[in-house]
């Protein structure tokens, strides 16, 4: 990736801390954005959208929306939309399904396996990336794709979190 994209690195020491990112997270985002979420299965994708999600006063479940394809959380004249692509079978489902439209508006969307919709998924305004941490947690690695992105991280990198730093 070019070198105008700022990449911040945060070691998160358990479900808290992670649901805590999401929630820091949440101050951050701002309508039209788009944030990708990647990793593998288990990484804690679905557990940091909930943060975010109850941060911004959801109190309903909040679930992975691998059946539905998309969940639509409506705060404060905001809509969130939690997108999850896992089950497409390729690409073009992106847009048999019409979601390309949600992408088009003021809302915010929260993109889980976004790679299976590419090329069709408009571009990511902040990119992150959940894993396993070698000795516990997650390792979650955020990387700006925009503007917007890069304002978002700098908010978000500013505000003090529960989690440990890196792992060097």
């Amino acid at each position: 990736m070019p070198d105008d994209h700022l990449t911040v690195a945060v070691a998160l020491t358990d479900e808290a801390a992670t649901l805590d990112f999401g929630a820091r997270l949440a101050a951050c985002l701002h309508a039209g954005m788009s944030v990708w979420l990647e990793g593998d299965l288990g990484a804690g994708k679905t557990t940091l959208v909930r943060g975010l999600l109850r941060a911004v006063g959801v109190t309903g479940t909040v679930r992975s929306p691998t059946y539905t394809l998309v969940e639509v959380h409506l705060v404060s004249g905001l809509n969130f939309y939690h997108f999850d692509f896992y089950r497409f079978n390729q690409p073009e489902d992106f847009l048999d399904a019409g979601l390309d439209e949600y992408f088009q508006g003021q809302g915010v969307c929260l993109v889980e396996w976004p790679e299976r919709a590419a090329p069709y998924l408009p571009p990511a305004d902040l990119r992150i990336a959940l894993s396993l941490a070698p000795d516990h947690g997650r390792l979650v690695r955020c990387q700006t794709a925009s503007e917007r992105g890069r304002r978002c991280l700098a908010l978000l990198t500013a505000v003090p979190c529960s989690s440990s730093p890196p792992p060097a």
